[in-house]
């Protein structure tokens, strides 16, 4: 969990796009395939179970969670932590900021024809934050707590 704490300090994900984060890191680590109600997983991460219901509800719109009516009902994770990858968990909540764009105008693909002066030093940067959201797995961030 310390690389995702580390990433999210550095990219200022959006409170919901960090507790979708925090939420599914969790279900890989103890959900066991089960289903698991909202409200417990609120209570272990101490997120406000309001706030996270419409988190799981996104993802699950989503296909990243699987939503479960009934007795046992609850979330899941929609498939094997192996095989989400982060950029499904952050892109329903940061859209294209999902995809980071130019340092200086953020509204604009960082691409090379008609770069700004931070060009240069922002493009391996850029890079690297794309090729870890699209690289890196909810099973590589498992909550180990």
């Amino acid at each position: 969990m310390v690389l995702l704490r580390g990433m999210v300090g550095s990219v200022n994900f959006s409170a919901s796009t960090t507790h979708a984060l925090r939420a599914t890191a969790w279900l890989a680590a103890h959900g066991d395939g089960d289903a698991v109600l909202g409200r417990e997983m609120a209570r272990k991460l101490k997120i406000p179970p309001d706030y996270l219901s419409k988190v799981l509800a996104t993802l699950a719109r989503s296909g990243v969670l699987t939503a479960v009516r009934g007795a046992k009902g609850g979330y899941r994770l929609a498939r094997a932590p192996e095989r989400i990858k982060l950029v499904e968990v952050v892109t329903p909540f940061e859209g294209t900021r999902a995809r980071s764009g130019c340092l200086l105008r953020p509204d604009r693909p960082c691409r090379d024809s008609g770069a700004c002066s931070a060009h240069r030093s922002w493009g391996g940067v850029n890079e690297a934050y794309r090729a870890f959201l699209e690289k890196t797995t909810v099973a590589d961030i498992r909550d180990q707590a």
